[in-house]
């Protein structure tokens, strides 16, 4: 993978018109982002897609509550999409969209899809926009658990903090 850029090295750009970047409440659609990462230039559309696992290191995991400051976030997507131009020139499109609110188990949180092409390139953009967002963006989670006498337990995680502690968040 390349290396991170920071925000010193390149200046913040404002959004392509075709990409594509949201924080929202509603559920997230596959078919819906790749239909805006695709481009008749691509020979590869690659997407990640983020959901809600039932466990956390042993832990039954029963629903995630998402957190963002979304005028930031946005801003960090901005910074990803425009420092993925910079490494990966070829790309045609990049999309971050990102849930918030309370998410069961198997339901979509984010998707990353980027399209360009050449497969190498969207898997390695594409690899990289998920990491720099998990690191960067201004996004919570409280992960809720289901204690074996039924009571309910909640902690807040910081993205960031799990990417910077190692654990796989």
């Amino acid at each position: 993978m390349k290396s991170v850029l920071t925000s010193n090295q390149i200046a913040i750009q404002k959004p392509r018109e075709e990409d594509s970047f949201a924080i929202t409440f509603a559920p997230l659609s596959i078919d819906e982002i790749y239909h805006r990462a695709d481009d008749p230039a691509n020979g590869a559309v690659v997407i990640m897609s983020g959901t809600v696992r039932n466990q956390t290191d042993g832990k039954p995991v029963i629903a995630l509550e998402y957190q963002a400051y979304e005028p930031m976030s946005l801003q960090v997507f901005y910074q990803i999409a425009a420092e993925i131009r910079h490494q990966w020139t070829d790309v045609n499109r990049v999309v971050i969209h990102h849930r918030i609110g309370r998410l069961q188990i198997g339901e979509i949180s984010v998707l990353v899809a980027v399209g360009c092409p050449h497969r190498s390139e969207a898997f390695d953009a594409c690899r990289y926009a998920i990491d720099t967002l998990k690191h960067n963006a201004p996004i919570w989670k409280k992960e809720w658990y289901s204690a074996e006498d039924g009571n309910l337990s909640s902690t807040w995680v910081s993205i960031g903090a799990c990417e910077q502690s190692g654990e796989n968040c």
